[in-house]
């Protein structure tokens, strides 16, 4: 396992710490019912109850641990103390397509807090790579399958 620290906003250390614990607290809980009653069937090589909530219990333990494991590389950043005028994790930026003219404006983010439907993205997202290090004005060529698409950077805060 990596050592490596994993940038996060508070917001989205205190969403993972929720998700561990309702994992933990609810969810294993529940499984361990689940294969208790699936057990008192009986004959367990033909039991679809048992061998379901056995697969259920080892998806949620590997989510717990991938949970437990990114906790505690946290490296949790206050976007609220950033400031400067260069697109790092935090900034949130507003750009524009150079072919489209259409403004998107999105918050470079860690990578279990990306939503992009929310304008959040991860740091290690293509688009991401592109702004990271760019001032107002300056433009970030950002590779896609369609070929190269440019932005132009028109705004960067850290609210």
């Amino acid at each position: 396992m990596s050592t490596e620290k994993i940038p996060m906003t508070p917001e989205g250390h205190t969403a993972l710490e929720k998700e561990a614990k309702h994992l933990k607290s609810v969810e294993r809980p529940r499984i361990i019912k689940a294969i208790a009653e699936a057990r008192a069937h009986g004959d367990l090589s033909e039991n679809a109850e048992y061998h379901a909530a056995k697969e259920q219990q080892g998806m949620t333990e590997a989510r717990v641990k991938e949970l437990e494991n990114s906790l505690s590389r946290a490296q949790i950043i206050d976007i609220s103390k950033m400031q400067g005028d260069t697109i790092k994790f935090g900034a949130t930026v507003t750009i524009v397509d150079e072919d489209t003219d259409e403004e998107i404006r999105y918050q470079l983010v860690g990578d279990f807090e990306s939503d992009a439907g929310n304008g959040k993205i991860s740091i290690s997202s293509p688009v991401a790579r592109a702004l990271m290090g760019k001032k107002v004005g300056d433009s970030a060529e950002v590779a896609t399958p369609g070929g190269g698409r440019f932005f132009e950077v028109l705004k960067i805060e850290y609210i």
